[in-house]
C-alpha cells in the first residue's frame, strides 16, 4: 500500500539535507532575496525542466530531479520571507532558527497537501511529470501577476498559497521520479 504521507516525509528528508548543506556552505544570503526574486528563481528552474522534457535530455550534467528539490526549497524561502519580512542589510538568520521554520512551512505545506489530496483523491498519481511541471508554470506566472498587483487579490488565494502548491507539486513530481528510478 502506497502511503504518500511517508513519501512525502522522504522527499522532504532530501530537500531539508540539501538546505542545511548550503545553510553551512553560505549562511543565510538568501535572506537578501525579495520574495519577486525567488520567484524568479522558482520561474528559472521550472522552465529548464520543462526545456529538458520537450528536447528529451540536457547540455548541463544535472536533470530534472535536482531542479525539482530546488523548487521546493526556493518555495519555502518564499514563504519564510513572507513570514519574516524581506530585508535589504543584514541578511543573517541563525541556523537553528533557519531550520526550525523551514521546518515549520514543510509541515504546513505538508497538512494542505493531505487536505487536497483527501478532496482530490491522490488525482496526482494519474497525472504526467510534464503536467505537474505545467501546474508550477502557471502557478508561476500567476504568482507574479499578483506581486505585480502589489500582492492585491480580488477572488484568488494569495501568494503564500501558490508558493505551498508550488512546493506540493515538485513533491509528487519528486516522488514519482524516485518511484520510477525503483521501478
Amino acid at each position: 500500500m502506497i502511503n504518500t504521507s511517508e513519501q512525502y516525509d522522504s522527499i522532504i528528508k532530501i530537500c531539508t539535507d540539501i538546505f542545511t548543506k548550503k545553510m553551512k556552505d553560505y549562511g543565510s544570503a538568501w535572506r537578501i532575496l525579495r520574495t519577486s526574486s525567488l520567484t524568479d528563481q522558482i520561474f528559472i528552474k521550472a522552465k529548464r525542466i520543462r526545456s529538458i522534457e520537450e528536447k528529451g535530455f540536457s547540455k548541463v550534467d544535472e536533470g530534472i530531479r535536482s531542479e525539482y528539490i530546488a523548487i521546493v526549497n526556493y518555495c519555502v524561502m518564499a514563504l519564510v520571507q513572507m513570514e519574516l519580512g524581506e530585508i535589504s542589510e543584514n541578511t543573517e538568520l541563525a541556523y537553528d532558527k533557519a531550520i526550525a521554520l523551514f521546518g515549520k512551512h514543510f509541515l504546513k505545506s505538508k497538512a494542505l497537501m493531505e487536505n487536497k489530496n483527501h478532496d482530490y483523491d491522490e488525482a496526482w498519481r494519474d497525472m504526467r511529470l510534464s503536467s505537474l511541471t505545467d501546474l508550477i508554470l502557471m502557478k508561476l506566472l500567476r504568482t507574479k501577476q499578483i506581486e505585480d498587483n502589489n500582492g492585491k487579490t480580488l477572488i484568488s488565494e494569495g501568494i503564500d498559497a501558490n508558493y505551498a502548491d508550488m512546493l506540493n507539486y515538485a513533491v509528487f513530481a519528486l516522488i514519482k521520479i524516485e518511484e520510477n528510478s525503483v521501478n
